[in-house]
């Protein structure tokens, strides 16, 4: 659960996002109704100085060093917004549609997602037009800090945090609630600088990043790849249980709470 003050937080993140969603609109975003492509992560994200980075632990990246690293990587995705972004809703039911739904709904989301996740001491590394890639750093002495983390940020996204999310978008706009999937995967991963010169981008190349996307198909759940599985702490009377499942041909394991 959020305490007071960081649902406070949440809460105007999400109000302040769809202001600024809305002048977006007014001032011209509407004109992209007849586009057939969308691409918000472009409109969302800020871009970075060449070597200064948001990857946890590792605050500057320089060209000519080696990196590699143990991550939790944290990928958050909204389910159906093709969807949301391609079937319109009628005038009577909602008060915003198609193109100007996602993109208040996306205005909103990813500043949500990366609150809850820096509030477990991850970063938001990517915006991904409907969602986010994030990281932990796991340390090798104690890697179960970051698994901790890491389901904490994911309970509260699919929990709370969607909860305020879609109870705000309900009360501005008369929309339906938002559904999300969260996918954890951990690895060994290579961080390096991508892209043209003096125009160079921080980013993390592992296993991680891949089966955390593949597992974030779920509606509402956490799904957790067979590593996270194998070092996830255990105790005799713990609560936490797991179910497989298969996303994309890709094994994972729904974290869910055994009932007391």
């Amino acid at each position: 659960m959020f305490t007071s003050d960081q649902e406070a937080r949440l809460r105007q993140i999400i109000s302040s996002s769809l202001d600024r969603a809305e002048l977006h609109w007014k001032n011209g975003g509407h004109l992209l109704v007849a586009r057939a492509a969308f691409d918000s992560a472009e409109m969302m994200s800020e871009s970075l100085e060449s070597e200064r980075s948001h990857i946890p632990g590792h605050p500057i990246i320089r060209e000519d060093e080696t990196i590699i690293d143990d991550f939790i990587a944290f990928v958050a995705d909204m389910r159906n917004s093709t969807n949301h972004l391609l079937t319109a809703i009628s005038p009577k039911k909602a008060d915003v549609s198609t193109l100007q739904r996602v993109f208040y709904e996306t205005s909103a989301l990813l500043p949500s997602l990366a609150y809850t996740v820096k509030l477990n001491e991850g970063n938001v590394t990517e915006y991904l037009g409907d969602g986010v890639l994030a990281l932990f750093k796991v340390d090798q002495d104690s890697p179960s800090s970051a698994i901790y983390s890491a389901h904490d940020s994911a309970k509260k996204a699919i929990g709370p945090m969607r909860d305020i999310l879609n109870e705000i978008l309900r009360k501005r706009y008369r929309l339906p609630e938002i559904d999300l999937g969260v996918g954890l995967a951990y690895s060994k991963a290579i961080v390096s600088l991508v892209g043209l010169p003096r125009e160079r981008h921080p980013k993390v190349f592992g296993e991680c990043v891949y089966r955390a996307t593949k597992l974030s198909g779920g509606i509402n759940e956490v799904c957790v790849d067979d590593k996270v599985r194998a070092i996830w702490p255990t105790s005799k009377n713990g609560l936490i249980s797991f179910r497989t499942k298969i996303f994309k041909d890709v094994p994972g394991h729904i974290v869910y709470r055994k009932k007391e």
